[in-house]
């Protein structure tokens, strides 16, 4: 007769290789709401994120229409994503970086559900949130913005390799637990770019 422990421990390791499933999924670029459905799923769920993993399309530019800025000064990638971080960063790098020859570009991403929309609201949310931090910049120089789709990390890095930036500008966010379940895209930058990446550290109260 099987124990009630051995229930319990049972139940542990199904809903923990769920769990960890759905994680592995969300760090990849999909919704973190993955999650929740692998938890109760726990093996079940593994073919499924292993297949949808593998079938996921490359991260790319969701907005690829409008050509980049050339500029005589350096070209500057700035990720957003609308926390005071990524504020904060974005007015670093204008106040260290930026020159009237400068060619900046604000970049949010989105993951792959976001992107698949039927209705595109996610979407034209991030054009819309990237459009007003734009117009909040006070540059000579025009201010492009670019959504991308994927794992922040992986997208950035990757938009920032194939579009010939000189610096990836981000904010690094706390230690709070989405950092640490999903992922840190300043760790990503810093560890895997061949673009140099400028990390802005969070403001200090007080």
């Amino acid at each position: 007769m099987v124990n009630t422990g051995t229930i319990v421990v049972a139940a542990i390791g199904w809903v923990l290789i769920g769990l960890l499933s759905g994680i592995w999924m969300a760090r990849r670029g999909f919704d973190a709401l993955w999650i929740l459905l692998a938890a109760p799923l726990g093996p079940l769920f593994v073919p499924i994120a292993v297949e949808r993993v593998r079938r996921r399309p490359d991260s790319a530019e969701a907005t690829p229409s409008e050509s980049l800025p050339a500029g005589t000064g350096p070209r500057i990638l700035i990720g957003v994503d609308g926390s005071p971080e990524s504020v904060h960063a974005m007015t670093t790098a204008l106040r260290t970086l930026g020159s009237p020859g400068s060619a900046l570009v604000l970049a949010e991403v989105v993951n792959y559900e976001a992107a698949e929309s039927g209705d595109g609201s996610d979407m034209a949310a991030a054009t819309q949130r990237l459009e007003a931090a734009a117009k909040r910049m006070e540059v000579p120089a025009a201010v492009h913005t670019r959504v991308l789709v994927g794992a922040p990390g992986t997208a950035l890095r990757e938009f920032a390799e194939r579009q010939g930036f000189d610096i990836v500008v981000v904010g690094r966010r706390g230690g709070g637990l989405s950092r640490h379940v999903l992922g840190s895209v300043s760790t990503e930058l810093v560890t895997h770019s061949s673009v140099p990446v400028l990390v802005v550290e969070p403001q200090r109260e007080g």
